[in-house]
């Protein structure tokens, strides 16, 4: 069996953000051994839409988007190794191609067709990479949230955390990036001191759960001879090929990290695309907007 019940995982979460958050879903065993934790909501004949998230978050963030979709399409949300129900290994690479030959096998495997992506931060150079490399032919729409469209300049409180010791000591010892994301990347910060952050707490309680989060920083290509500096192309090639289906582009003007100069990439990259502009919505524009995002996506689904 390629998968696997993730009953006890989910059982381990707080009872709060069961309620918030009530899917078991199911563990997907790559041929490395690793399990990732994948939920199935909806019709198994509905239109497939596939959630794929960023950092620090995880499946959890499209909670809301998946109970109000959920009764006429099939929404497959995944957690990346390292984050949320997934195993999160020591030794693993945790490298952005790793990620997206992951998520092309769970593509695969659950033969997804006719598919639209919704991606979001981290979401989009993954889910991109990985509809290349399951088949640009599975794929019909995509749904963008604040992602990138091509790698540009991070601010330094970002790179920073890249930095040896420090980096390690601020996102794994203190929890500093997940925390300030909580605080720094929303228009609502008082939004997470009850079951929401909670839930987005939940996965990374200590050194060892907090792995994916500094990995993912430290994934990012500053440098020109940089690990992952091929997917500056490869990010470019899977918007190039996919640029004429539809496109719908929701974005929280409030980012200082995914600014406008990413929203202009994918302005000129895909023109075609329909672009809302969120001016009181930040990075968690789907938590920020929440009560417009679900009618807006559910309106252009059936639109297209």
């Amino acid at each position: 069996m390629t998968f696997s019940p993730a009953d006890a995982r989910a059982a381990e979460l707080p009872a709060a953000v069961r309620e918030l958050y009530p899917w078991t879903g199911r563990l997907f065993t790559h041929p490395s051994g690793l399990k990732q934790h994948v939920i199935e909501v909806g019709p198994e004949d509905g239109p497939v839409l596939l959630f794929v998230h960023g950092n620090p978050t995880w499946s959890f963030y499209w909670r809301d988007l998946i109970k109000g979709l959920s009764e006429t399409y099939r929404c497959v949300a995944i957690d990346h190794i390292g984050c949320g129900l997934s195993d999160k290994p020591q030794e693993w690479s945790y490298h952005l191609k790793d990620h997206q030959e992951n998520l092309a096998r769970i593509i695969e495997a659950l033969d997804l067709q006719h598919a639209t992506l919704v991606c979001h931060d981290w979401g989009g150079p993954t889910g991109y990479g990985a509809v290349l490399l399951a088949g640009a032919d599975r794929f019909e729409r995509f749904v963008v949230f604040n992602t990138l469209s091509r790698f540009g300049e991070f601010p330094l409180s970002i790179k920073s955390l890249r930095w040896p010791v420090y980096g390690s000591l601020a996102v794994r010892g203190f929890n500093a990036f997940l925390l300030f994301a909580l605080k720094r990347g929303t228009s609502k910060p008082g939004q997470y001191k009850g079951p929401i952050g909670e839930g987005y707490l939940a996965p990374y309680r200590n050194w060892h759960d907090r792995i994916a989060i500094h990995r993912f920083i430290a994934d990012i290509p500053v440098e020109a001879n940089h690990p992952t500096a091929w997917a500056k192309e490869q990010l470019a090639e899977g918007i190039r090929t996919q640029a004429d289906k539809p496109h719908l582009i929701i974005w929280g003007m409030q980012d200082f990290v995914f600014h406008q100069f990413f929203l202009r990439g994918w302005k000129e990259d895909v023109p075609g695309a329909e672009v809302i502009e969120v001016d009181d919505a930040n990075h968690f524009v789907v938590e920020d907007a929440k009560d417009r995002v679900l009618p807006w996506v559910s309106d252009w689904l059936q639109r297209t």
